[in-house]
């Protein structure tokens, strides 16, 4: 065999291995599909507050949050949660002072201002109550990931259904973590998580 025709084979066979690696590639690339796209919780929010006060996303910055979504008719978790509340802020009242609570209606249709201001009344007044206009609500809703739907009754009333999470958000208004209320251990994981975010 010549030296010019060992040229041309070694240089077929650099061809065929540079091929044979680029399509090793293209496969690992693409056989795994897109990377996930990162979800994001939270986001830009103007609500009203049971005072009449205008409350933005900027409420939530410089301190630890705990964002809790329910509304004032609800029958259960919305009145055990915010009953709860109070342990919890006294719990972590060393680690965490500053920390808020902040209770997000999802029936802005009952409730507004003076519903949320006459209901809160019942319970801790560090609970900062928010309500808007639907259109505010379902902003927010979306931004939380927080899914509702109204359940027509036989009286001809209606329930809402909805997410309970409670939200826990960092002093950055970043989202950190999600508890949910009606677990068993939810309020040794709500203080253990709490204590992290001091």
């Amino acid at each position: 065999m010549t030296a010019l025709r060992l040229i041309r084979y070694g240089a077929w066979a650099l061809v065929a291995l540079a091929l044979v690696g680029l399509g090793a590639f293209a496969y690992t690339r693409f056989a795994a599909g897109p990377a996930a796209p990162t979800v994001t919780i939270g986001g830009p929010f103007t609500l009203t507050d049971q005072n009449g006060q205008p409350v933005t996303e900027a409420a939530l910055l410089s301190h630890p949050s705990m964002v809790f979504f329910g509304y004032t008719n609800c029958p259960d978790i919305c009145p055990i949660t915010l009953l709860r509340a109070p342990e919890w802020l006294d719990a972590v009242k060393a680690e965490v002072p500053d920390l808020a609570f902040y209770f997000i209606t999802v029936d802005p249709e009952r409730d507004d201002v003076e519903v949320m201001r006459n209901y809160l009344a019942n319970f801790d007044p560090r609970i900062v109550g928010l309500t808007g206009t639907p259109e505010q609500i379902d902003a927010v809703k979306e931004g939380y990931r927080v899914f509702s739907r109204t359940v027509p009754r036989a009286d001809g009333g209606y329930d809402v259904d909805h997410t309970a999470p409670i939200y826990l958000m960092n002093r950055e208004g970043g989202f950190e973590d999600v508890i949910r209320p009606e677990d068993e251990a939810a309020s040794a994981l709500v203080l253990s998580k709490l204590r992290e975010l001091g």
